[in-house]
C-alpha cells in the first residue's frame, strides 16, 4: 500500500504533465520561417590602464574581478625577425632555454616551484615576440611573479640543456621529411617570402645553424634584446592597477634598460602569374593543397571587410570552400582560407588535404570559388557572415588568459586601447559593397602560387589536365635539404 506522501507526489507529477501537455498544444511553434537573431550586443570591457616603469617597461592592466586569478604575460620584442639568416633558430632557442636553468635552479626545480604555488608558467618564441606567461591565484601572485622574474632576468643557459634541445630540434627536422603538411608549409613560406626573409625561414633553424649554436650566442642575443625598454607586461585579473603596478615594479623594477637595435623588415613582392609546385611524396594517400599570395598588414584599413569576406570564402564551417570540398564533393574533411595579419604583410592562404584521386578536381573547385567570390555576393550571405563575426567576438574574453591574449594584439599591432569595445560596431559598419571591393582587390586567382605535396605518379596527369599554368616538380630534398645526420 502506497504512503500518503507517495500518492501526493504522483498526483503532483500528473498535474504538471497535464499542464505541460496543454501548454504545448496551445503554443505550437511556427516552423515556416527562421527565428530572428535579435540585436547584436555590444561588448563592454573595463578600460585598459597603461603606464610605464622608470626603466621603460610598459604595462597594460585590465581588471577582471569574477575569479581570484591573475594572468600576467611578458612580451619581449625578441622574435625570429631579430635573428640573422646564418643564425636561424637562435631566437626560438633563447626563449626555450629561459626556464631550463635560472638563478641557481635546474629546470626541474623551476617547474616544482611554480607547481607548489598552483601557478602555470610557460615561455615561447614567435615571429615577432618572445612571450613568458604566468597564471596564478591572486593570493600567490607575489612569490610566483618573483619566480617568473628569476627565470626571465637570471637565465643560466646550461650547456647540457642546450645539447638536449639541439638534438630535439634536429630530430624534428628529420621528421619533417616524412610530414607532407610540414613540407608544404616550408615550401609555401620560402617561395612567397624567400629563404633570407624571417617569414620565409623555419623558426627552429637548420642543421647547420643548430650545430654552430652555442651558449655564448644565446647569451649575446639575450643581452641585446631582453631589455625592459623592449618589453611590455600585460596584467589581467582580480587586482587593481595600483596593485598591479606595485607587483610588477617589485619583480622587474631592477631590470636594466639599454639601447636596442631597430629592426627593418622589407615587404615581399606580390605573386605574379600562376605557377603550380608539385612535391613528390610517393605512396601518399592524400595531397596537401595550398594556394598562396602575399596578404596585408594588420594595419590595413580594410581589416573588417576582409574578415567578413574571408568568413564567406573559407573562414567558417559554412564557408563556400568548406561546403564545396567537404559537403558537396566529399574531397576532403575540410577546407579553409585566411589572412595571417602581421606588422607587415603576411601570407594569404587557402588550403585543404584531399584524397589523392581527387587532387585535380579539388584544385579546380578551389579556382571556381576564388573566381566566384569576386562576383556580387547575395545579401543574406553577407549579413550572415557579418553577424557571425560580431556575435562570436565576445567568446574570446571569457577567461583571464583569453583577454591577455587579445591584449597582446594591442601591443604587437599598436591598436587603440578601446579597440575591443569598438570591434562590433566596426564590423556592423561594413557594407556589402565594401566586401565585394576587397574580394576583387585581394583575391586574385590569376596571380597565385599553388603548392601540392603528394604522389606525383597519381596526381601529375590530374593537375596538368586543369591547364592552370606552368607546373614545376620538386623532391622533398629540394624543399628541406638532405635529411640531417
Amino acid at each position: 500500500m502506497k504512503t500518503n506522501a507517495t500518492t501526493a507526489r504522483m498526483i503532483l507529477v500528473s498535474g504538471v504533465l497535464a499542464l505541460y501537455g496543454s501548454g504545448v498544444a496551445a503554443q505550437t511553434p511556427d516552423r515556416s520561417k527562421k527565428p530572428d537573431l535579435g540585436p547584436v550586443q555590444q561588448l563592454t570591457l573595463p578600460a585598459v590602464q597603461q603606464f610605464a616603469l622608470p626603466n621603460g617597461l610598459k604595462v597594460l592592466v585590465m581588471e577582471k574581478r569574477e575569479l581570484p586569478l591573475v594572468q600576467l604575460s611578458l612580451l619581449i620584442d625578441a622574435g625570429t625577425v631579430r635573428e640573422d639568416a646564418a643564425a636561424a633558430g637562435i631566437a626560438n632557442m633563447t626563449a626555450d632555454m629561459l626556464d631550463e636553468g635560472a638563478a641557481g635552479k635546474t629546470a626541474l626545480e623551476i617547474a616544482d616551484a611554480f607547481e607548489a604555488l598552483g601557478a602555470r608558467f610557460s615561455v615561447g618564441g614567435g615571429l615577432h615576440t618572445t612571450t613568458a606567461s604566468l597564471r596564478v591565484p591572486v593570493e600567490r601572485l607575489t612569490p610566483a611573479l618573483q619566480q617568473m622574474a628569476e627565470v626571465v632576468l637570471q637565465p643560466s643557459f646550461p650547456e647540457e640543456e642546450l645539447d638536449r634541445l639541439r638534438k630535439d630540434r634536429v630530430t624534428r627536422l628529420i621528421r619533417m621529411h616524412d610530414q607532407p603538411q610540414a613540407i608544404a608549409a616550408s615550401l609555401f613560406s620560402s617561395t612567397l617570402f624567400g629563404s633570407q626573409h624571417p617569414y620565409g625561414r623555419n623558426s627552429i633553424g637548420t642543421e647547420q645553424s643548430l650545430d654552430a649554436m652555442s651558449t655564448a650566442q644565446l647569451r649575446a642575443f639575450y643581452d641585446r634584446y631582453y631589455r625592459p625598454n623592449n618589453a611590455t607586461v600585460i596584467v589581467v585579473g582580480d587586482l587593481s592597477a595600483a596593485d598591479a603596478r606595485k607587483a610588477v615594479e617589485q619583480a622587474f623594477g631592477n631590470w636594466k634598460r639599454a639601447e636596442v637595435p631597430a629592426v627593418q623588415l622589407a615587404s615581399a613582392a606580390q605573386v605574379k602569374g600562376r605557377t603550380i609546385y608539385i612535391v613528390d611524396k610517393p605512396g601518399s594517400a592524400q595531397s596537401v593543397i595550398q594556394f598562396g599570395r602575399i596578404g596585408v598588414p594588420r594595419s590595413t584599413r580594410d581589416y573588417y571587410a576582409l574578415e567578413i569576406m574571408n568568413t564567406i570564402l573559407g573562414g567558417s564551417f559554412t564557408s563556400r570552400l568548406n561546403q564545396n570540398l567537404r559537403e558537396t564533393h566529399g574531397y576532403a574533411y575540410g577546407a579553409s582560407s585566411g589572412f595571417d595579419y602581421r606588422p607587415i604583410a603576411g601570407p594569404w592562404v587557402a588550403a585543404s588535404n584531399v584524397q589523392t584521386v581527387s587532387t585535380g578536381p579539388a584544385i579546380s573547385e578551389f579556382m571556381n570559388e576564388l573566381r566566384a567570390i569576386r562576383q556580387p555576393i547575395p545579401q543574406e550571405e553577407f549579413e550572415r557572415a557579418r553577424n557571425f563575426l560580431a556575435m562570436r567576438f565576445p567568446q574570446g574574453f571569457q577567461s583571464v588568459a583569453g583577454i591577455a591574449g587579445r591584449l597582446s594584439d594591442v601591443v604587437l599591432y599598436g591598436l587603440p586601447a578601446d579597440y575591443f569595445n569598438r570591434y562590433t560596431q566596426n564590423v556592423l559598419a561594413v557594407t556589402k559593397a565594401d566586401v565585394e571591393r576587397v574580394a576583387r582587390e585581394y583575391i586574385d586567382p590569376e596571380n597565385v602560387a599553388i603548392f601540392v605535396v603528394g604522389d606525383r605518379k597519381a596526381i601529375e596527369e590530374q593537375v596538368r589536365a586543369q591547364n592552370l599554368g606552368e607546373v614545376r616538380f620538386l623532391t622533398v630534398t629540394d624543399v628541406l635539404g638532405p635529411v640531417p645526420q
